[in-house]
């Protein structure tokens, strides 16, 4: 089951990580997580340099490593690169030390390769424990996400993704997607139409602070 979106008393459970941005504007914030993957990366690259927009990638540390140049395409483009660990680990299954190693990990290679830094973080599957969080926080502001699209979620009809996910958006709202490999088939049939809904309600979308 996805959970298109994370209640308001939910998301107060948890001061220290970001879920949405100011609703007052007319700004959305997309984030794609897990890549860069070729074949699913640069599609999503392609539909946003058609429309002229940018968003933020949380990026796995190995997929860099194994994808140098396309994760360079990412940032050379004008988007905002994020640090989403470098073995994609559950905080909520790895020990402190072992999970703030990785997060490391993750912003060595992100230097190595990209020659940049990195003040967002993502945890992967959105689970890290409070102790995690509190370390990684003095550094790093946690981004988590207000609207889910369940683009992953293969049981899912796409036009059922695509119609929770525009209802579910809001000026403001901070929006995920992923470009992953479970993506491959459903996200060409749901991005392209999400950004032209974006477009059509004369929002922008903007990076993150």
């Amino acid at each position: 089951m996805v959970f298109h979106t994370v209640p308001k008393p939910v998301q107060k459970l948890f001061p220290n990580r970001i879920w949405d941005m100011e609703s007052n504007s007319n700004e959305v914030f997309l984030t794609f997580d897990d890549g860069p993957v070729p074949g699913i990366t640069d599609f999503v690259l392609n539909e946003l340099a058609k429309r002229e927009m940018k968003a933020s990638f949380f990026m796995v540390g190995d997929n860099i490593k194994k994808h140098p140049e396309l994760a360079t395409e990412v940032l050379k483009a004008g988007h905002q690169i994020g640090n989403h660990t470098f073995h994609h680990f559950n905080g909520w299954k790895t020990g402190k030390e072992a999970y703030l190693k990785d997060i490391q990990d993750c912003d060595r290679i992100i230097q190595e390769v990209l020659q940049t830094q990195t003040h967002l973080f993502r945890p992967p599957y959105g689970l890290i424990g409070p102790s995690q969080a509190s370390k990684v926080a003095e550094s790093k502001k946690i981004i988590m996400w207000s609207v889910l699209s369940g683009d992953y979620d293969l049981s899912l009809q796409t036009h059922t993704i695509l119609e929770e996910t525009v209802k579910n958006t809001r000026a403001g709202s901070v929006v995920l997607f992923h470009d992953q490999e479970k993506t491959r088939h459903n996200l060409p049939e749901i991005l392209p139409a999400y950004l032209d809904f974006i477009q059509e309600k004369g929002w922008r979308t903007a990076i993150l602070p």
